[in-house]
C-alpha cells in the first residue's frame, strides 16, 4: 500500500465526469479516479473547517468517536474489470468495503490518509510528469491544460484495460 495525495479534481472533458489525480507521496506516479458527482463536489470544498455547515459525511466521525472508534485512513484496494474497490480502515484494523467516491471524499473531508494497493499503482499509474509536465508546482491554469489534454486521450472503459489509466 502506498500513500497518496490529492493532485488536482478536475472534469473529464469528452465523458462530463469527475476525476480525482491522486499522486504518491514518495513517488512519481499517480492515478486518475472516475468520482460521482457528489462526492466531486465534496471533495471540491476541501477539509472541513469549523465554520462550515455540516455534510453528510461529516457524521461519520463523531457517530464512531461515541462508539469508541476511530477512522483512521482510507485505501484504494483493488482495480477489478474497470472499476476500483476502496475500504474504510478503522482502529484494530476492522475494514469496511465502500464506493471509492465515498471513502475519498471521507478522507478529504477529515484530512485522513489515503492509500493505494501497490498493484493498482504498477497496473495503471501514470508518471506525474506524463500528465503534468510542467509539473505540479506549475501555475493552476497550466497543471489543467496539462492534465485535460492527457484526459482528452482517455476514458472510463481504459480504466479496466492493462496499462490504461485508472477508474
Amino acid at each position: 500500500m502506498r500513500a497518496v495525495r490529492v493532485l488536482r479534481l478536475v472534469v473529464h472533458a469528452r465523458a462530463r465526469e469527475p476525476v480525482l489525480v491522486l499522486g504518491e507521496v514518495d513517488g512519481d506516479r499517480c492515478v486518475p479516479v472516475f468520482l460521482r458527482r457528489p462526492q466531486a463536489d465534496v471533495i471540491a470544498i476541501g477539509p472541513r473547517a469549523d465554520s462550515d455547515p455540516p455534510l453528510t459525511q461529516d457524521v461519520l466521525l463523531p457517530v464512531l468517536a461515541g462508539l469508541g472508534h476511530t477512522l483512521d485512513g482510507v485505501e484504494i484496494t483493488e482495480l477489478r474489470e474497470g472499476k476500483f474497490a476502496a475500504d474504510l480502515v478503522f482502529d484494530g484494523g476492522t475494514r469496511v468495503a465502500v464506493l471509492p467516491s465515498d471513502a475519498l471524499a471521507v478522507a478529504v473531508r477529515e484530512g485522513l490518509s489515503i492509500g493505494v494497493a501497490d498493484e493498482i499503482l504498477d497496473e495503471v499509474g501514470q508518471r506525474v510528469t506524463t500528465i503534468f509536465p510542467d509539473g505540479t508546482d506549475a501555475p493552476p491554469e497550466q497543471q489543467l491544460r496539462d492534465f485535460r489534454e492527457f484526459l482528452d486521450e482517455i476514458s472510463p472503459d481504459d480504466f479496466g484495460t492493462p496499462g490504461g489509466a485508472g477508474h
